[in-house]
């Protein structure tokens, strides 16, 4: 069993607290935004187009997450509407839900490639969604099921949100994991040829399906047919993506389609012609 007694708060100055899950969650959200921009430059974007993208993907990101928390515990809030407004609590599907609308709203507006801002914004996302990660195996607010596993992860201090002194699934834990599969899978994507908008489709649906199975082991409330509200929004997240994925890359083809005809035609050409054939990247 892994045992944690570390204090979720990480300094309290007067009537304010600074928690480590509110701490590594403004640096996952930094740490997100700047290797968007990093990448920006080879996805034919500028740096200030991503971070005037961020100014209204992270606030968008923010609400977003606090409200789809608010209202998968509605029955909590409902006698306490007040506590709706102090941010304790939040959901990963809801900041991407959020984020992901304000960003390319934006994008849209300001006739930026969004396809291109997406894909360049799932870097960050996951990356992000790793860091934020380790604050819920601090302050245990996403734990798991009981287990009897060596890998458990017993909380011993009486700040932490998981039941004390019982070992739990470690789901944050399996989340990373899986986070990091799905990094690497768009990072090697993302040398393919491609439409736009495919690496961020890619990783929403990739994401879905590992969260819908994830939360088999985690601690929740059953909203609908027996699975949690996390499970249901990876359920629709997975299939809407996926259509949106089979959209674009139709669309994609026949686009590619006669500039693939005009590569062959020139290929014929000049093996009749005894000269060296050069390929085009299409």
């Amino acid at each position: 069993m892994i045992y944690i007694g570390m204090d979720p708060n990480l300094v309290t100055i007067g009537p304010f607290t600074l928690t480590w899950h509110g701490f590594l969650t403004a640096v996952a959200v930094i740490v997100g935004v700047m290797i968007a921009a990093r990448l920006a430059r080879s996805f034919g974007l500028t740096e200030d187009g991503i971070f005037a993208v961020a100014l209204w993907a992270v606030p968008g990101g923010i609400i977003g997450a606090r409200a789809v928390h608010v209202i998968d515990n509605w029955d909590a809030y409902v006698q306490n509407p007040m506590a709706i407004f102090n941010f304790q609590g939040t959901a990963i599907y809801g900041a991407i839900i959020g984020g992901a609308a304000a960003g390319v709203g934006y994008a849209y507006l300001r006739k930026m490639n969004v396809g291109r801002v997406a894909d360049v914004a799932a870097f960050g996302l996951i990356v992000a969604m790793i860091v934020g990660r380790i604050g819920c195996i601090i302050n245990g607010d996403a734990w798991g099921i009981r287990t009897n596993g060596p890998w458990g992860l017993v909380y011993t201090h009486p700040d932490a949100f998981a039941p004390l002194n019982v070992a739990t699934h470690p789901t944050p834990v399996y989340e990373i994991i899986w986070d990091l599969v799905v990094l690497a899978a768009i990072w090697r994507y993302r040398r393919w040829p491609r439409p736009d908008g495919a690496l961020f489709l890619t990783y929403a649906t990739l994401y879905s399906l590992g969260r819908f199975f994830i939360n088999f082991y985690r601690e929740n409330v059953i909203s609908f047919a027996g699975l949690q509200q996390a499970q249901v929004i990876a359920i629709l997240v997975f299939f809407v993506s996926l259509f949106l994925l089979s959209l674009v890359y139709g669309q994609w083809k026949k686009e590619a389609a006669p500039a693939v005809a005009e590569m062959v035609e020139t290929e014929s050409d000049e093996e009749e012609e005894g000269e060296e054939i050069v390929y085009k990247e299409v």
